[in-house]
């Protein structure tokens, strides 16, 4: 295979395309996030696959069943923020589907608050300009923290596009390149 053609462990039966080549199937902020970035490293982007499915698959259980694919290969993002002397504070987590986000500590800690929590859908559907259920890291809002677990930083991951009908899948190495990232041991706990 090709470095545009990519082999993905665990992907089941979905059938990938090249994201830079069909970024009608992202949201805004992640078509310019994958430009901007092709323009730093254009071998890691050209990476980046996009697969178009049905919106009522794209939660992360129903598309693992539907097309076969291994559970592992999925890492979801999650908008957590807190307060500290009046300012908000937030942060894209992301962590693989087999875990969950340490809100309470890790992700508390890092962002130094006194209480995160996760943020309210409409909320984080407005302030990020993706549709809720396909909320990604490519793309976040640059005063957001970006937190990466450090299982996601290696691999692929399997993540949203910023819509419902549509999933990007990435390298690590491309998720520790987008502006901001930061890798966090222990950001996440086994589920």
């Amino acid at each position: 295979m090709s470095q545009s053609d990519p082999e993905i462990p665990g992907i089941g039966s979905l059938e990938t395309l090249p994201a830079l080549e069909h970024l009608d199937l992202v949201a805004p902020p992640v078509a310019a996030a994958l430009q901007a970035l092709a323009g730093h490293d254009p071998a890691l982007v050209d990476l980046v696959r996009v697969v178009p499915i049905d919106p009522s698959l794209a939660d992360t259980e129903v598309m693992t069943e539907t097309f076969g694919m291994d559970l592992a290969l999925s890492s979801n993002c999650i908008l957590v923020a807190g307060k500290r002397a009046g300012e908000e504070r937030v942060a894209a987590c992301v962590v693989r589907a087999t875990t969950n986000a340490d809100v309470n500590h890790v992700v508390k800690r890092t962002l130094d608050v006194r209480k995160a929590s996760f943020w309210p859908q409409e909320h984080a559907v407005e302030a990020s300009g993706m549709e809720y259920g396909g909320i990604t890291p490519v793309g976040v809002p640059a005063e957001w923290r970006l937190l990466i677990d450090e299982r996601v930083a290696v691999g692929w991951s399997c993540i949203g596009s910023g819509l419902r009908r549509s999933k990007l899948f990435v390298t690590g190495d491309l998720l520790v390149a987008l502006p901001g990232a930061e890798v966090v041991e222990g950001l996440a706990v086994p589920a």
